[in-house]
């Protein structure tokens, strides 16, 4: 079973908004646009997480096809170490699934004040631009969490099957054949994920260009 690792691109550092004074409709989006990259700080984390599982994982996969098929006992134990890893991410994906879904709902108030930036088109056109690719991440991001439960299912079917006395050769073939094709899914959305994340930093730091936002990044 060969799983390419997936890569995160994740949304931009922190800004610091300099000299605020009074809050215009640009000083509420640059709130709101923070505490989104905020809220996603237990994405990042659970992404960490993930990948030293799933390397973990990947590990006791290669030990249970490096094992003579007569020491059943040796990849029973190999399997149950392994379904026991496939739990841990399912814990750590819904975690992570929390942690998106906090931001998204933070960055829904971003759109409704677009409205009320007063005599600056640049940044109206520049703030619609960076909620459609947010909106466009944030689908991404769905689908691809979607497919990733379906390849966690896959791999806990794969385990089960591993522990049974009489598996057949075309049986486990075929299992990892559909768990390779899953994670070449999800892979493909994550780049397209990464993609949307890539032009969401470079347009929030356009709009607060374009809102004249005196603004330093730690």
């Amino acid at each position: 079973m060969l799983r390419k690792s997936i890569a995160f691109v994740f949304i931009g550092v922190l800004a610091v908004l300099v000299g605020c004074s009074g809050q215009s409709a640009k000083e509420e989006m640059y709130d709101h646009l923070e505490k989104t990259v905020t809220l996603e700080d237990a994405f990042k984390e659970q992404q960490s997480a993930l990948s030293e599982l799933e390397q973990e994982e990947q590990k006791l996969y290669n030990q249970i096809i490096d094992s003579s098929m007569n020491d059943l006992e040796k990849i029973q134990q190999l399997s149950d170490e392994a379904l026991a890893l496939v739990e841990e991410r399912k814990e750590k994906l819904e975690l992570e699934n929390e942690s998106i879904q906090s931001a998204k709902e933070e960055f829904s108030k971003v759109a409704p004040l677009i409205g009320d930036i007063e005599d600056n088109e640049e940044a109206q056109s520049v703030a619609n631009d960076l909620v459609a690719a947010m909106e466009e991440r944030y689908a991404a991001y769905e689908k691809m969490h979607s497919a990733y439960q379906e390849a966690l299912k896959l791999d806990e079917e794969l385990y089960t099957m591993l522990k049974q006395e009489d598996l057949e050769e075309e049986t486990l073939r075929s299992q990892v054949e559909s768990i390779n094709e899953k994670y070449q899914q999800v892979i493909e959305i994550n780049d397209t994920f990464n993609e949307k994340t890539e032009s969401f930093n470079k347009l929030k730091k356009d709009f607060y260009e374009a809102a004249d936002l005196n603004v330093s990044y730690e």
